[in-house]
Parts: C-alpha cells; sequence; structure tokens
C-alpha cells in the first residue's frame, strides 16, 4: 500500500513538473531599447530640444542671480567695517532673501512637480503613451509573453540580439528603423 501511494505521488510530481516546465517554455520573451525608439520618433526628439532649451534658459536666469547675490555678498563683505550693526543687519537680511527667493524661483522650475516637470509630463507622456501601445501590439503580433525594457533598472547582463523588437515598435509607430529622428519634421 505504501509503495501505491509513494509511486503516485511520484507520479503526480513529474506530471506536474512536466506541465510546468511545457508552460515555461512556451513563454517568450524580447527586449525593446526605448532610447533606441525614442531617438527615431521626431515629436520627442523635438520636445525634448524644448524642453532642454527652456531649462537652460531658466538656469542662465538663476545664474545670473546668484552672480547678483555674490557680487552683494562681496560689496558687504568690504564695507562690512564701515557699517554700522543696524546698516549690517540690513545688508545681510536683503542677501538672505534675495538667496531664499532664487532658491524658491529654482525649486519652481526644477523641483519635484515644478515647471520643467509638468513640461515634461505635458510633451513627453503622449510620445510614451504611444510607444507603450506599440509595444504591446508587437507582443500580441509576435506572441510574446514578456518584454523588457533594456533601459531600464532591470539588469540584462547578455542579450541576443535576435531578441530585440525596438525595430518593430519603431515600424508599428509608422517610422522607418535606423532613422533618427532630428526634430525638425512633422508626421
Amino acid at each position: 500500500m505504501l509503495a501505491k501511494v509513494k509511486a503516485l505521488f511520484i507520479g503526480v510530481f513529474m506530471l506536474s513538473f512536466v506541465c510546468l516546465s511545457a508552460e515555461v517554455k512556451a513563454q517568450r520573451f524580447a527586449y525593446v531599447n526605448t532610447d533606441y525608439i525614442l531617438n527615431h520618433i521626431p515629436e520627442y526628439v523635438s520636445a525634448q530640444k524644448k524642453l532642454d532649451d527652456q531649462a537652460a534658459a531658466w538656469q542662465k536666469e538663476i545664474d545670473s542671480k546668484y552672480l547678483e547675490i555674490d557680487n552683494l555678498y562681496q560689496e558687504f563683505q568690504a564695507e562690512q567695517v564701515l557699517l554700522t550693526p543696524e546698516m549690517k543687519r540690513k545688508r545681510e537680511s536683503i542677501i538672505k532673501a534675495k538667496e531664499l527667493k532664487v532658491k524658491e524661483f529654482q525649486k519652481s522650475k526644477f523641483g519635484y512637480q515644478g515647471e520643467l516637470f509638468q513640461m515634461r509630463q505635458q510633451m513627453i507622456k503622449p510620445v510614451q503613451d504611444k510607444i507603450y501601445d506599440a509595444i504591446q501590439e508587437v507582443a500580441k503580433n509576435e506572441s510574446l509573453s514578456f518584454i523588457f525594457d533594456k533601459n531600464s533598472d532591470l539588469v540584462m547582463l547578455y542579450a541576443n540580439s535576435r531578441y530585440d523588437k525596438s525595430d518593430a515598435v519603431i515600424s508599428e509607430l509608422g517610422y522607418k528603423p535606423g532613422e533618427l529622428a532630428t526634430g525638425n519634421e512633422k508626421k
């Protein structure tokens, strides 16, 4: 009796192992390189250029304000011995107020939920959504179980290029693989 139960247990175990391994083998994997895909989309390249230009303009404004504060501080240091205690406090408070104002401006432009973040969401999110939809379509068309992003935090120590579906996603989006976008074209 014990031998029959043992044989039945081993049989069930082997059958479940065979079924499980057959199911695992049926899964198909691929990966994409989202940076490569994004560089083929003119809307993204154009939006990224606008964002970079705006960020550079704001940074130039911030640098200019910090330079002004630095000049005020140096003037204060040079004249400090000639100033009364009240005049010193007044100058220090002016410098601190200007520093605080610049830091607030910097945070409003570059901070989390700042204007640059909002602009990025508004300009880049629609492109990311199109890519996501194209990836899903490629996965469905090619019966893929998983598609990984080569540029994500997922560590990919080796990737065989035959599983790279980036060009298929670019084609699904209506662009030609290998022709990088310049951002000047309109689709």
